[in-house]
């Protein structure tokens, strides 16, 4: 794939559609495009930190392990990002994340995300939004699946 297809890939993803083509062009030149086969794991609960993902095709679940099972809490399509988080908060992975189909990835290492964010301040403006956002979703779907449920069985 050229380098300005990747380009084109990462303005559809809400974390980077905001940021300029340049910006994205140096990103993409740093990354590291990966392939995964259905059921390959990308990464673990509880492994550290060391890199972000953005889906180009396929579909890939987050699950999370609790002590009595496995719970799935997301699929994830084209045009995702995932394991942002652990970087940016350095903590390990809070769920893992496995392919569902033939998975196509864009690896981007800890050190390029966090230069990004340090070199192009409106990347980490545009960063925060899309976090706060998805934090505010998160915290509105909890507070209706808690209200379903009733006072008593929190």
């Amino acid at each position: 794939m050229l380098l300005n297809d990747e380009v084109s890939m990462l303005k559809q993803v809400p974390l980077f559609s905001g940021i300029a083509d340049t910006t994205l062009k140096l990103l993409a030149f740093n990354s590291e495009r990966l392939t995964y086969r259905c059921g390959d794991v990308l990464f673990r609960q509880g492994d550290d930190g060391d890199s972000a993902y953005v889906i180009l095709q396929g579909k890939a679940v987050v699950l999370v392990e609790t002590p009595k099972e496995e719970i799935k809490i997301a699929e994830l399509a084209e045009n995702s990002v995932v394991g942002e988080i652990s970087i940016i908060c350095n903590v390990a992975r809070t769920a893992t994340v496995r392919a569902e189909s033939q998975l196509e990835v864009l690896r981007i290492t800890k050190e390029n995300f966090t230069q990004l964010l340090a070199n192009f301040p409106e990347t980490t403006l545009e960063v925060l939004r899309v976090l706060a956002e998805r934090l505010s979703r998160t915290t509105s779907e909890l507070t209706a699946e808690r209200s379903q449920k009733g006072p008593d069985q929190h």
